[in-house]
């Protein structure tokens, strides 16, 4: 399908982690640097928004713990923006 296509070159390209190692804490930091296009006006860091994700998924569904993960980690691919990706 299409988001098999077009995720082969970022696979080439990121898929070996040549570009930088980070742990999720430092990508979370990260993302702190962006600007989200999608929500410009928040007024709170983007890793606040994954802490919150998390923590709100954890309160729904506390048996659940990959789900808690997956709230946390859902937007580390916007650092790439940081490495020339477009958003």
């Amino acid at each position: 399908g299409a988001v098999a296509t077009c995720r082969r070159p970022q696979s080439a390209q990121y898929g070996s982690c040549s570009q930088r190692r980070m742990s999720v804490m430092e990508a979370l930091e990260l993302l702190d640097q962006l600007v989200d296009e999608s929500d410009p006006d928040v007024d709170f860091p983007n890793s606040f928004h994954a802490f919150q994700t998390a923590e709100g998924i954890r309160r729904a569904h506390p048996d659940k713990d990959w789900f808690h993960l997956v709230g946390l980690l859902h937007d580390l691919g916007k650092v790439l923006v940081l490495f020339g990706e477009p958003q």
